[in-house]
């Protein structure tokens, strides 16, 4: 799974707010859980690795994109009021896990490519 995750930028007093836009990858569980617990304008924080990966694009030409592989992805914030998709009701923020959660991830389906649900944290 990619996304993208909106980090603003440290500003001082009377300079204009500046947001950059992380690219992210996460597979096997921790795609699972960012697909079923997170929505655009959530708050996530991200543990993992930079990765920074050769590729082409369509016209031949040769880029460099610079990636986080997630290993971890927690809340940053609160649960959300009205967003009762667990069994328990309750997230452990710390841990980054539902108790709710089936870790076996018979409900986790492909993304089309291209898909950016737009993160920011």
């Amino acid at each position: 799974m990619q996304l993208s995750i909106a980090c603003d930028r440290d500003y001082g007093k009377g300079e204009e707010r500046v947001t950059d836009f992380v690219d992210v990858v996460a597979w096997r569980s921790t795609a699972e859980f960012v697909s079923k617990y997170f929505a655009k304008g959530r708050m996530a924080v991200v543990d993992g690795r930079l990765q920074i990966r050769d590729w082409t694009d369509r016209e031949g030409n040769k880029r460099r994109s610079a990636e986080v592989v997630a290993d971890n992805v927690y809340f940053g914030d609160s649960k959300p009021k009205g967003d009762g998709d667990n069994a328990s009701g309750e997230f452990d923020a710390l841990a980054g896990i539902d108790p709710g959660f089936d870790q076996g991830g018979s409900d986790f389906s492909e993304l089309p490519d291209g898909f950016d649900p737009g993160f920011s944290a």
